[in-house]
């Protein structure tokens, strides 16, 4: 799973420093000042994936942006020597590079999850539990705490809320039939009724019910950080 993390943070302006490279190659020694796009990003991605290693939460955004900004470039880095047909495709490789390298983070977050070993809960790692129906919604394991967000980076009270492990009181799976109407303690926007597994979360005295098609697997991780 970290081998796919690196591939992230690493790999992606690895490939990017490869192609302008090659491409530069073929034109004149200035055409060589592109290269500095993907060195920055190697630089950026050595920093941050020290830091996210054990956060999966940022997987997502750094692997969209990154693969972003190598689709852009690969396309509109040929007029620096001359060759313009590619720019035509700059849209549809920005799209193909966000959904190249969010597919990668998706492949970490399953290779993380799928199957949970018990052992996991005892590892540094930030576990992440996304919520069906919502899609910037979910659910943050930590060591001793556990966090429901309804936005990737939080900007104000009402888009979170966090119980230390110590309050969970309940955590109980049950399957929803995709017609019930959910409503949240925070403010979610965009939620869609879907049938699937669901846990419902007791915490200080508030009632949540989450729906994520990894509700064992959440349950058993916040079991084991509790304590059992």
């Amino acid at each position: 799973m970290q081998r796919i993390v690196a591939a992230t943070y690493l790999g992606i302006p690895l490939v990017l420093l490869v192609v302008v490279a090659l491409i530069a190659v073929t034109g004149p020694v200035a055409a060589w000042v592109g290269c500095v796009v993907p060195l920055a990003m190697l630089a950026i991605g050595f920093v941050l994936r020290r830091r996210h290693r054990y956060q999966p939460r940022w997987w997502l955004g750094v692997a969209g942006l990154f693969g972003g900004l190598t689709g852009l470039m690969v396309t509109l880095f040929p007029l620096a020597v001359g060759v313009w047909w590619p720019a035509i495709l700059a849209l549809p490789g920005l799209i193909l590079g966000i959904i190249g390298g969010l597919a990668l983070a998706r492949a970490a977050d399953r290779a993380l999850l799928v199957p949970f070993v018990p052992e996991l809960a005892g590892t540094p790692y930030e576990l992440v539990f996304r919520l069906r129906g919502i899609p910037l919604a979910a659910v943050l394991v930590g060591a001793d705490s556990v966090t429901v967000q309804s936005h990737p980076v939080p900007r104000a009270d009402h888009q979170f809320r966090t119980y230390p492990l110590t309050a969970i009181t309940g955590t109980y799976e049950f399957s929803l039939s995709g017609s019930e109407r959910l409503k949240f303690p925070i403010a979610v926007t965009h939620a869609v009724a879907s049938q699937g597994p669901a846990v419902i979360l007791q915490a200080n005295g508030e009632d949540w019910v989450l729906p994520t098609n990894q509700a064992g697997t959440l349950i058993d991780v916040l079991t084991e950080r509790r304590g059992g």
